[in-house]
């Protein structure tokens, strides 16, 4: 295990934490990254996982700033992924890329989790996920909930279906996200949005196809024919927080974000919309919620609450 480590001192709470960069052989040509912020090496376990077209640097910054980082100095053992050639994972996607979501939940996610558990043992986890990652992590606890040890989960952003219309859905989805991307990759062979400036990742052509699938279609069904809605719905599952911003209007619209907590059947759902109206100090976006520099003395707090209170 190849890893950089600093030691960091916060300002505000004058806590320490330690960051390393641990590579996961996945196979013989892929390795995946995954990025640990530790404040307390007993602590409790959190997992995070990004969504479609970025990285595990939606939970933090160059200069640790963002959720991971908040959540090290609270006393947590935190590990944020990079998706196969995404972020620090290499090597990058191109148009030998064959691998989507089927091989992310069933290669990539196990393979995180098992070396988190060679650091970590069987410790009680707590799931944290931004936009498409939440689908991907209740993907995974559909098939695996017996062999997990999960005590909550919480979501921003995270929706299965785009039902909202309007302009911007037009464009983002029926437009962009179904035919630029579909000419992108007869032209590049995957969907190389970094060169075009619509995400921070590039996505493989099974990812992009099989995404637009579940956002569009009623089934979420695998290709082996797993319904994972029927799954999920059959499973007692642990307290989830699902989190929305005012100002998301497409990604992770609050009535999609709704739909998905009826979809799953949790009756120990809780729905936070993180807006004015509710208290918080701005109305948020699908990226600000975890990005705005306020969000730390805002909804980062009442995550905080929610994990001690589900610890």
């Amino acid at each position: 295990m190849n890893y950089m480590e600093n030691i960091v001192l916060s300002k505000k709470s004058n806590s320490v934490f330690t960051e390393e960069s641990l590579f996961i052989p996945l196979n013989e040509k892929d390795v995946l990254h995954l990025k640990r912020f530790c404040g307390n090496q007993n602590g409790p376990v959190i997992f995070m996982l990004h969504g479609s077209v970025e990285n595990g640097r939606i939970f933090y910054s160059k200069n640790r700033k963002g959720l991971a980082p908040f959540l090290a100095r609270q006393g947590y053992d935190v590990f944020v992924a990079d998706l196969r050639g995404r972020g620090l994972s290499t090597p990058s996607i191109d148009r030998n890329s064959k691998f989507g979501l089927t091989e992310c939940i069933q290669e990539e996610i196990p393979a995180f989790l098992n070396e988190i558990k060679k650091i970590r043992g069987d410790a009680v986890q707590h799931w944290i996920a931004h936009s498409w990652g939440g689908i991907l992590l209740l993907s995974y606890y559909a098939r695996q909930a017996e062999h997990l040890n999960v005590s909550s989960m919480i979501f921003f952003g995270t929706k299965r279906r785009i039902t909202v219309g309007g302009v911007r859905k037009f464009w983002m989805i029926n437009v962009f996200y179904n035919h630029v991307f579909r000419l992108i990759v007869s032209l590049k062979g995957f969907v190389d949005v970094k060169r075009f400036g619509m995400g921070s990742e590039n996505e493989t052509e099974k990812s992009r196809r099989q995404t637009y699938d579940w956002v569009m279609h009623e089934d979420w069904k695998d290709e082996d024919g797993f319904d994972y809605s029927a799954a999920l719905r059959n499973l007692k599952l642990p307290p989830m927080l699902f989190i929305a911003g005012r100002k998301d209007e497409v990604l992770g619209h609050r009535d999609d974000v709704q739909k998905l907590i009826k979809e799953i059947g949790s009756q120990s759902a809780e729905f936070y919309l993180a807006a004015k109206l509710n208290g918080n100090l701005h109305d948020y976006d699908h990226v600000t919620m975890l990005t705005h520099p306020d969000a730390p003395d805002d909804q980062f707090q009442y995550v905080n609450h929610w994990l001690t209170q589900h610890s």
